[in-house]
């Protein structure tokens, strides 16, 4: 709420933004604060850089002329009354993406086939947040049809605060599992939470929900509007069969929707981009695309997603997909892996915030590594764990480290010509370095 004088009143903006580094001509500047940092101590700086305008929470002792002043009981919370106000001034449909992994490819997946048709808007990096999605809605311009959001979360009411100000039509939820366990305490309670996204849902609109995940599923009862299940199981109205993997080339499998059926190749790579694929083709459904359109569209796509292939040392293969990781991801990861044709190795770290499953979470990514690996390399808190298991599954080549440093000296020394070698964790391990230094010289 505005409690202030606005210092001209028909100031126009270019761009809102939260950070004073990305400050132009014309842009309104929301000083937000933080743990660490605090807005406020920015101000000169986003002026200095041609920001018109300021929302504030402090008293500011001079406006420098030309610049717009909003004094606001919460900068946060005025943040979001100007995105839900903004949302409000577009006739635009709004498809709400939530899980516990898989948010951004299905983001992705879903607004390049709508980009086949429309002008879309999609969340960009990471905003998919309380700040970030408000950001995001705030670059609606009025040519946009779709915006397609990610929505995160950390705890109850987060996804609901999120609806609020975006209004989805559309939901889509990709799967639950142990992600944020540590701080929700059970799965139960982690579906309440994602269930936000479809309880917010109005009556004409669609709940697009995974149907080979249990916990998914039921959350079909808490939808006003009517669902569609995707997946691969038989009482899925929307499914996928004969599904052909091309390993890093991608994947290929028919779509049956009813009587009417189409076979689609992508250059997604993996089995697990199936589910994208199938939660993008009924929002595509939805919006009038017949099965062979969608077909067409997802052929067409680039992959775009966090796992990168480079060039590793000594000739070899790096799947770099360190960004993250949680159970589900991992197994992906590890299917794909499994997909390759010469020696296949994992560096694996820690997988965090699983909370009570954190010790199954850690033993089925080491019976899942004995199934594809060669050898597998481990590191942090709980690489015990995964390499008894791993051990118990028949696999002997087998090297726990308690640094990355060392695990990087060892790979090296393992790596041969031909050789893969998928490197994932949990942020929080940034292995990101330990593939800086085995990419090739």
């Amino acid at each position: 709420m505005l409690i202030g004088q606005v210092r001209r009143p028909d100031q126009d903006f270019s761009h809102v933004i939260t950070d004073s580094r990305l400050a132009g001509p014309g842009d309104l500047f929301v000083a937000l604060k933080g743990e660490r940092h605090d807005g406020h101590d920015f101000l000169g700086d986003a002026i200095g850089r041609g920001a018109a305008g300021v929302i504030v929470s402090r008293t500011l002792d001079e406006i420098p002329s030309g610049v717009s002043a909003f004094h606001v009981t919460d900068t946060l919370i005025a943040l979001q009354q100007l995105a839900s106000y903004w949302r409000s001034k577009h006739d635009v449909r709004v498809v709400g993406v939530t899980g516990s992994v898989g948010k951004t490819t299905y983001k992705e997946v879903i607004a390049a086939v709508l980009a086949q048709r429309h002008p879309v808007l999609k969340s960009e990096a990471n905003l998919n947040t309380e700040i970030g999605l408000p950001l995001s809605l705030l670059h609606l311009t009025g040519e946009q049809r779709w915006a397609v959001l990610e929505m995160a979360m950390y705890g109850r009411g987060d996804i609901a605060l999120l609806c609020d100000i975006a209004r989805p039509q559309i939901g889509v939820v990709t799967n639950i599992g142990p992600v944020h366990l540590e701080r929700l305490g059970s799965l139960a309670a982690i579906a309440a939470a994602k269930g936000e996204l479809v309880e917010a849902l109005p009556s004409d609109g669609l709940a697009i929900l995974n149907g080979d995940d249990s916990e998914v599923r039921d959350l079909a009862m808490r939808s006003k509007a009517p669902v569609m299940f995707y997946g691969t199981s038989p009482h899925c109205q929307l499914r996928a069969s004969e599904v052909t993997s091309q390993g890093l080339d991608g994947v290929s499998f028919r779509i049956i929707y009813g009587e009417a059926s189409a076979q689609v190749s992508t250059h997604l790579p993996g089995r697990h981009h199936v589910y994208p694929a199938l939660a993008a083709t009924a929002v595509a459904l939805h919006d009038g695309f017949s099965l062979t359109a969608v077909a067409e569209a997802l052929a067409a796509i680039q992959p775009s997603i966090r796992l990168a292939v480079v060039t590793g040392h000594n000739g070899s293969t790096i799947l770099d997909d360190s960004y993250n990781a949680s159970p589900a991801s991992m197994l992906a990861a590890l299917d794909l892996l499994g997909e390759m044709s010469g020696r296949r190795l994992a560096l694996l770290g820690d997988m965090l915030e699983l909370g009570a499953a954190q010790e199954e979470g850690h033993r089925q990514i080491g019976e899942k590594a004995a199934q594809v690996c060669h050898a597998l390399v481990l590191v942090g808190h709980q690489a015990g764990i995964t390499a008894e298991a791993a051990k118990a599954k028949g696999l002997t080549n087998v090297q726990v480290f308690s640094d990355k440093e060392e695990a990087a000296a060892a790979l090296k020394a393992e790596l041969s010509p031909g050789d893969y070698l998928l490197v994932k964790a949990s942020r929080g391990l940034a292995l990101e370095t330990v593939v800086e230094a085995l990419k090739a010289s």
